[in-house]
């Protein structure tokens, strides 16, 4: 998957590799889905073709309608009955995103499910929210588009209960009330959602709207006896929410801290959308506003010098005036050699610096030159024919086959002896082993290890058997650090993910305010699990 046209590639549990808007509802929801929470056009053909193979269908003609449609529906009654959570228990409500615009091609099996799907679960089982888009034209909100688009999903047997109207400014009674007349809904169903400060903000804005009691009344959940133990920390999750994403208003300039991401998709920030929230899950649990600056890596480089000095200069001024720099994860040569030179400068000035995947081998690669005199130093996936191939390709992947076969999904990293000095050991609260999210087909070789060191490069984390590097950290250093894994994929908003929050510490002059209210390891893992009580992964911390 292409970022620069798909965005980010969300990485789950069991190694799915899925749509960014799952790691959304990851985040906000607190929850743990399986690449089955992700359905596609082609898994959903191949499913059908699949059954028609082993004869499922008895030789019968195979059908959009019922058998494609068929298949869609029980995919979703099956997952929706799959436990998110370490309670164990099913869920009471299943969320379907369906993408796209209706009236296109490839969603209009999907929608005809939708319409037999609503009829299947019964009345007062099934609520359709329409999103819709209101333009703002000459400073008129223009409500036709909406009328349009209600108008071709009632045609497709679809009825929305509630009708949510994206909108840049906040929607004008007149507006909503011409909404609710011609699309023949209620006021009351028109549910405005414009543009707020932070996204952060937009649960609050729904509930100061009525959403919840529309929800209640629509699914009839006053009926429902709900525990009261549930109620309460329903109630507490959300004063703790509201207290946490309310406090980013109060912030002054003089709380801001700049963060530069040298990467090699910054034209299109949804390739790092995992990281931006990772970043902002930091900032606002150290209370600071987060100032993130996006440096094409190339930029950095000699080539960008002598064709665009402009550039080049505003890059390098940018990189030296952040409080930390952020190496992420990426693929080809392109703009690494910008990325060596930036590890370099946090290395040597000292700037905090977090090396994500192809940051932490960056962060070898830049050492292995500096410090053992390997000029030539590399990885195998920028040069095969380099003498010194610092990362190199891992032995079970194949080599032939670009798709679906990198090293994926929740992985043990087990601290070594004699790292309890470490920074980021502390972060996870002195834990022995942690378990976070893997998306990669290179490793740092073996052959270098000792080598680097004995140079002072300490890799303080390494797989459950040892051979492969998880995780590198200089110890006369305010902070850096590079790890194998993602850590933005199992950061959550009440939750941040301990590398970023201790890069963000780190470079805002916390950290050792931030690591001394760390809990200790023997009161975040329960039952020898990666999860906390408030379900989700712990990461070995619990805020």
């Amino acid at each position: 998957m292409a970022p620069t046209e798909h965005g980010e590639c969300f990485v789950l549990d069991d190694g799915g590799e899925v749509d960014l808007d799952l790691g959304n509802y990851e985040r906000y929801l607190n929850i743990t889905l399986t690449h089955n929470n992700n359905i596609t056009t082609g898994k959903i053909y191949q499913h059908v073709i699949n059954k028609e193979r082993k004869g499922d269908y008895l030789g019968r003609t195979v059908q959009i309608v019922p058998h494609l449609t068929n298949a869609i529906q029980d995919w979703i009654e099956n997952v929706a009955k799959v436990p998110v959570d370490d309670t164990g228990e099913e869920p009471d409500a299943c969320i379907i995103e369906l993408g796209g615009t209706v009236g296109d091609i490839e969603s209009a099996p999907f929608v005809e499910a939708m319409r037999q799907l609503r009829r299947r679960a019964g009345r007062d089982n099934f609520l359709q929210i329409h999103v819709s888009l209101v333009p703002v034209i000459s400073g008129e909100q223009k409500t036709k588009p909406t009328q349009q688009a209600i108008r071709d999903v009632r045609a497709a047997g679809l009825a929305p209960d509630l009708i949510a109207c994206r909108c840049s400014e906040p929607l004008q009674e007149s507006t909503i009330n011409k909404v609710a007349m011609f699309c023949q809904v209620e006021s009351e169903q028109v549910v405005a959602v414009h543009d707020v400060h932070s996204t952060y903000h937009v649960p609050l804005l729904l509930e100061k709207q009525g959403f919840v009691k529309q929800l209640s009344s629509l699914f009839r959940l006053q009926d429902s006896q709900i525990p009261q133990s549930l109620v309460d920390k329903g109630q507490k999750i959300w004063s703790s929410w509201k207290t946490l994403t309310t406090s980013q208003e109060r912030y002054l300039e003089t709380d801001k801290v700049s963060i530069a991401l040298v990467g090699k998709y910054t034209n299109l920030h949804d390739s790092y959308l995992s990281v931006i929230k990772s970043l902002e899950h930091s900032a606002m649990a150290i209370h600071r506003k987060l100032d993130l600056r996006w440096i094409d890596a190339s930029e950095l480089e000699q080539a960008t010098l002598d064709a665009h000095p402009e550039n080049y200069h505003k890059a390098w001024h940018q990189l030296c005036t952040a409080d930390g720099v952020l190496v992420p994860g990426g693929f080809g040569t392109r703009g690494t050699e910008g990325m060596i030179k930036a590890a370099q400068w946090a290395r040597t000035k000292p700037k905090p610096y977090l090396g994500i995947c192809l940051g932490m081998q960056i962060a070898v690669i830049e050492y292995a030159r500096s410090k053992l005199g390997l000029k030539d130093a590399t990885s195998e996936e920028f040069d095969t024919q380099s003498d010194n191939k610092l990362v190199i390709f891992m032995p079970e992947i194949d080599t032939k086959t670009m798709g679906g076969n990198m090293r994926l999904g929740l992985r043990p990293t087990l601290f070594q002896d004699g790292s309890e000095w470490s920074k980021l050991r502390k972060m996870y609260g002195g834990a022995p082993v942690i378990n976070e999210r893997h998306r990669h087909r290179y490793e740092v070789n073996p052959a270098y290890i000792d080598k680097l060191s004995a140079a002072g490069l300490n890799f303080i984390g390494k797989d459950d058997k040892a051979e492969r590097m998880e995780v590198v950290e200089l110890k006369d250093h305010p902070y850096f650090v590079g790890v194998q894994f993602h850590p933005e994929y199992l950061s959550r908003v009440l939750r941040p993910s301990p590398p970023y929050l201790g890069f963000m510490a780190a470079s805002a002059g916390m950290l050792d305010a931030v690591t001394s209210r760390r809990p200790s390891i023997s009161s975040v893992i329960v039952n020898g699990e990666g999860h906390d009580i408030n379900g989700g992964h712990s990461n070995g911390v619990m805020m």
